[in-house]
């Protein structure tokens, strides 16, 4: 454990932003996993809603650095794309 007032204050706050960044991050599982499921269940209205959702959840989760922006970036063209291809189908 540190022993300077500096260190144990970086201490918590490096604790407080892990509980942040995890949550932002299930949310971002969460949204995901909704997606695939509107997409299983071949429903093209629920997987379009959930999709938007799940754009908004993963731009805010890159914004604040929970996530990195590409990565956000390649989710939400793969879920896109995924829902387009149900769409053609």
């Amino acid at each position: 454990m540190a022993n300077h007032k500096s260190a144990i204050k970086r201490h918590r706050q490096s604790l407080e932003r892990a509980a942040r960044n995890r949550s932002a991050r299930t949310r971002v599982k969460h949204a995901v996993k909704d997606v695939q499921a509107a997409i299983k269940s071949k429903d093209k209205t629920a997987a379009d809603d959930s999709l938007r959702v799940a754009a908004s959840i993963l731009a805010k989760a890159a914004g604040k650095g929970a996530i990195h922006k590409r990565k956000a970036s390649r989710k939400m063209s793969r879920m896109a794309r995924s829902v387009n291809a149900m769409a053609a189908s």
